[in-house]
């Protein structure tokens, strides 16, 4: 087994741990080890891996084995990949959204993505902890906090730092090394949001552009998986390999034509120049003068990469009141279409009801921070042709597309939108578009992100200019652990 330094760890990203690869300076088994034995030392200050595959070794040797007899799959041949614990696995690991009631679900099938990462030969080295119910459970709940896992803690100060949610695990595993990268979810801010707190990479599709087929929901109209990585290459590659249009998803159908296999094209050191990208300024109004200085340093890096800067640019639903109505609808009835396919011989709940139920049984344990929003998406009908689901769910679509991202960036002739720290997620969730967050350095708060965002199906444009801007300033420092 080759020894790998953590130095040389720390900078080495998918493309240079596949060149050592193939000069077999290294192998796959190799890396299971190296991020096995992070976890074992490292995560229990953090507490962001649930359970690590137990097959990981032997998928490792048969993959090293393939490579030498068949050669590389492609760049994630032998790259062992972290899930998060809402995203189905057909092998020994468990499925739970965080949830104790779900401690012991043991998937049948892969999630679309994850046997597309199989397929892609990728190791999937274990589960990570994650904002039980993807943050859909209770308002007091924190982030990163799940009744089976407990709380994960922000490598860069554990217990002082906020590490952002729902995929809080994906992020805090991923700022530690404990793997490539890691698979999140969102439905409004749950990649970015860690992403950003972390100083990570994280990539937030359009909604459809990956299945969500395996993946316990929330809401269908918004949920998205998406890569949380340490650099902006390794979210291009992760991207490119998840793609494909799945006959089970109707929204995975509707993106036909819109999705690339390969996005790494799109990685341009030049994406910055003469680009025309918009300054939001209703979104910087709440920064700390730490926070606004970085925000503004890294508006000066555009100017400096040759972009085209718009300040400032006008969203006309920039101050609407949100509510959450189609979420709570939402919720109630695709959560109970999942549980109601599990067995009922190893499961213990079967829908929403069952599981607030299940809840009250095992108070001590599961409601540490009540559950107040899962009663609330309860009370709910729950089939989606109710008056009040339908009229928000147009007004969500109305006023953050047409009058919102589409409409800044057809009026100003824009590439993109350019955000402070993960500032205007909630209308690019409720539009179903993309985001990229990047990091954009530290304050006594922690790390921070800056992001882009744009209209549905420009990731291509996003990882240009993401890349631009991630390649001029390199910001991102490892935790000191």
């Amino acid at each position: 087994m080759a020894r790998i330094s953590d130095e040389w760890m720390t900078n080495a990203d998918i493309v240079a741990l596949q060149l050592a690869m193939e000069r077999q300076e290294i192998n796959s088994v190799d890396l299971v080890v190296y991020y096995t034995e992070r976890i074992k030392t490292y995560n229990g200050k953090i507490n962001a891996v649930l359970e690590l595959n137990p097959d990981a070794i032997e998928i490792a040797e048969s993959l090293d084995r393939e490579r030498v007899s068949n050669g590389s799959r492609g760049p994630l041949h032998g790259i062992p990949i972290l899930l998060k614990d809402n995203i189905q696995t057909a092998d020994q690991m468990h499925t739970s959204a965080g949830s104790i009631c779900l401690a012991e679900h043991v998937a049948t099938e892969d999630a679309y993505i994850a046997a597309k990462l199989r397929d892609a030969g990728a190791v999937l080295l274990g589960k990570v902890n994650m904002t039980e119910w993807a943050n859909f459970m209770a308002v007091a709940m924190p982030s990163g906090y799940s009744s089976r896992g407990g709380q994960v803690a922000n490598p860069y100060g554990p217990g002082i730092y906020e590490v952002g949610g729902s995929s809080s695990g994906s992020g805090a595993a991923v700022a530690t090394h404990f793997a490539v990268g890691a698979i999140g979810t969102e439905t409004s801010g749950s990649i970015v949001n860690p992403a950003g707190h972390n100083s990570l990479v994280g990539l937030k599709p359009t909604v459809g552009l990956l299945s969500r087929s395996g993946i316990i929901p929330l809401a269908s109209s918004q949920d998205t998986p998406g890569p949380m990585t340490r650099t902006v290459t390794d979210a291009a590659v992760l991207l490119g390999v998840m793609t494909g249009v799945d006959a089970s998803d109707a929204h995975s159908i509707a993106s036909d034509g819109h999705g690339h296999r390969d996005y790494t094209p799109y990685l341009n050191r030049r994406g910055l120049h003469q680009a025309r990208i918009g300054i939001p300024r209703w979104y910087y109004q709440h920064l700390d003068e730490e926070e606004r200085q970085l925000a503004e340093r890294a508006i000066q890096v555009l100017r400096d990469e040759g972009a085209i800067v718009i300040d400032d640019v006008v969203l006309p639903c920039q101050d609407a009141v949100w509510n959450y109505d189609v979420l709570l609808y939402e919720f109630k009835r695709d959560l109970n279409a999942y549980l109601a396919k599990l067995d009922p011989s190893k499961t213990p709940v079967h829908s929403l009801e069952e599981v607030i139920a299940f809840n009250e049984r095992h108070a001590d344990q599961a409601l540490v921070y009540g559950q107040d929003t899962l009663i609330w998406s309860e009370d709910a009908n729950g089939t989606l042709t109710e008056e009040t689901y339908l009229t928000s769910l147009h007004r969500y679509q109305e006023l953050t597309r047409a009058q919102g991202i589409d409409h800044a960036l057809h009026t100003y002739q824009l590439d993109a939108l350019f955000f402070p720290k993960d500032e205007g997620e909630d209308i690019a969730a409720r539009a179903g578009y993309p985001l990229l967050i990047v990091p954009a350095g530290y304050t006594s708060k922690g790390p921070m992100g800056v992001m882009f965002a744009a209209g549905a199906y420009s990731e291509p444009t996003l990882i240009k200019l993401a890349y631009a801007f991630e390649q001029a300033t390199l910001y991102r420092r490892p935790p000191i652990l």
